[in-house]
């Protein structure tokens, strides 16, 4: 891709991150999980927005595994069972301004058949 091409894309991401972002508002009880790719990983960890901390997160690259579908499934199912260790039911799924396709949409489709409630 050229540099315009680059850049555009990241003005559209920031654009569809503040937009989202500004909707969403986690809780202890209903915290926001926000992912983030990158080229090789996925991350995703909750947050609760009211007193400024993590309260759970996962990391790909720790567990050895890519970002595509299959692996973003795995990476769900043990991101729902810390959060169901810690007594979290529903979430507020924040996508970080990525498309809702792909290994974001395999993440959170895992996260509802693994007990999650988005």
């Amino acid at each position: 891709m050229t540099s315009k091409t680059l850049e555009r894309k990241k003005k559209l991401r920031s654009k569809r991150k503040l937009r989202v972002r500004g909707k969403l508002f986690g809780t202890s009880t209903k915290p926001r999980v926000s992912i983030f790719r990158s080229n090789k990983y996925l991350y995703a960890q909750a947050i609760d927005d009211v007193s400024q901390k993590t309260l759970a997160c996962v990391d790909g690259k720790k567990m050895g595994l890519k970002n595509n579908k299959e692996d973003a499934q795995n990476i769900a199912k043990a991101f729902a069972e810390e959060l169901k260790k810690i007594g979290i039911q529903e979430i507020i799924y924040d996508r970080n301004g990525y498309l809702y396709h792909g290994v974001v949409a395999a993440f959170a489709e895992s996260l509802r058949t693994n007990g999650i409630v988005l």
